[in-house]
This record gives structure tokens, sequence and C-alpha cells, in this order.
């Protein structure tokens, strides 16, 4: 509700702002909308279930969304390949935004060995990644408003970085307040996924460790991931 108007130009003022402070408040819950609704685009974009969820939009609709979606594709050029390996796998880990994905490229090529198994071992680095491996939340959507709302200890200390990276050997455990979270119940009952074998995992005490970093094939995501043809994408 606007507040009350005064006269003359100090109530044209006061107008004016509370004009912006509108406008502004209504783009940015438009742009979280927004991020929010494309994450059910992904599966259908993608034209994949690439979480493995059982109420993914693509177990029914099987082509893109939008009025387009049903048109018969051609097949992908060399670069459509890579574009949409990068998609894929930037969608998987939540929708990492291009400027972040192109760092983690950036430090992959960076570090020794193959740069596609560095990208993917950053990525399950990510404490919104452990999170979601852990079991302690449902969906990565949902591991990465886990950890915004402090609901995260690492090694003691509260951590509110989705994109924090994880060392071998840290203590990651969800706050003693936030166990009974109907969020946290949910993601431990779930029988669609397993713990991967690179995490020790706790349920009762809820804390986790990554014990090392993974190889691709050792990560199981529901479908093909290919970093290779990511990287290739970055370095043309």
């Amino acid at each position: 509700m606007p507040p009350p108007l005064a006269g003359g130009r100090r109530g044209l003022r006061h107008a004016l702002a509370w004009a912006l402070l509108v406008s502004v408040g209504a783009t940015l819950e438009d742009a979280m909308t927004k991020r929010l609704e494309s994450k059910y685009k992904i599966d259908r974009r993608m034209g994949q279930n690439i979480w493995g969820r059982p109420k993914s939009p693509i177990n029914r609709r099987e082509y893109g969304p939008g009025q387009h979606g049903q048109r018969r594709k051609g097949k992908l050029s060399d670069f459509g390949t890579q574009l949409k390996a990068k998609q894929k796998l930037k969608g998987y880990y939540g929708n990492i935004s291009e400027r972040q994905f192109r760092k983690y490229y950036a430090e992959a090529i960076r570090m020794k060995g193959d740069s596609g198994d560095n990208l993917i071992g950053l990525l399950e680095r990510r404490l919104d990644a452990l999170v979601y491996r852990a079991k302690f939340v449902p969906t990565v959507f949902a591991a990465r408003q886990f950890v915004n709302h402090g609901h995260v200890r690492v090694n003691g200390r509260r951590v509110n970085i989705p994109s924090y990276l994880v060392k071998v050997g840290d203590l990651v455990a969800v706050k003693d307040a936030s166990r009974q979270l109907a969020l946290v119940l949910e993601a431990a009952a779930l029988p669609e996924r397993d713990v991967p074998e690179y995490y020790e995992v706790d349920h009762t005490k809820m804390t986790a460790k990554l014990t090392r970093v993974p190889l691709p094939r050792e990560v199981p995501y529901p479908v093909l991931m290919e970093p290779n043809l990511v990287i290739e994408f970055y370095s043309r």
C-alpha cells in the first residue's frame, strides 16, 4: 500500500520514489519467477529427463516447450551438439549462470589432467551439489535454496554460498534446527536415487563428507553427460 502523499513537490517526489520501488520489486519478483519456472522447461528443451524425476514433464510430452516445440528437428551441427551438451550439464546443476559456468571451464583447463574430468570434479564439489547428492533435499534447486537460507554448516561454520567448493574431508552438516523440515524428511525417503560412493553420508547425524573427487563415469547422471563436448564448445 503506498504511503500517504504530501502536497507540492515533496508529494511528487514521494510518489515517484514509491513507483520506482514498486517497479524494481516487480522486476526482481518476475526474474525469480521466470528462473523457477524455467527449470520445468529444461527437460523438455533437452528432450531428456536429465534428473530422472518421476514427475518430469518429458514423461508426458516428449517435445520442446512453446508453440514451436512439436516441429520436427533436423540433425544438429557440431556446434549445436556442443551447445546442447553445455546447456544440459549447466542445467543439471541448477541452471548455473553462463558467467559462472565459464569460470568453471577456465579453472578446468588450468588444472592438470583431463579438462572434462576436471570440470565434472569442480561441479561435484559445489556445496549445493553435495547437499543434493547426500539426499538432504529432493532437488538440486532445493539444495541451492537450502544453502542460501543458512541451513548448512561446513566444518562447524555456517556457509550460505551454493557455489562454495567443498574440499576432500570437509564435514558438511545440516543445522540441528533444520533436520526436521518437511523438505529434509521428504528427501531421505526418495527411492529413485542413491548416494554415490565418493560421499560418506550419515543420515542419523545429517552429515556428509566428500571422500574423493569423482571421475565423470562415477557420477550417477540419469542421462549421458559429455563434458568433453563442453570443453570443445568453449575452446572454439
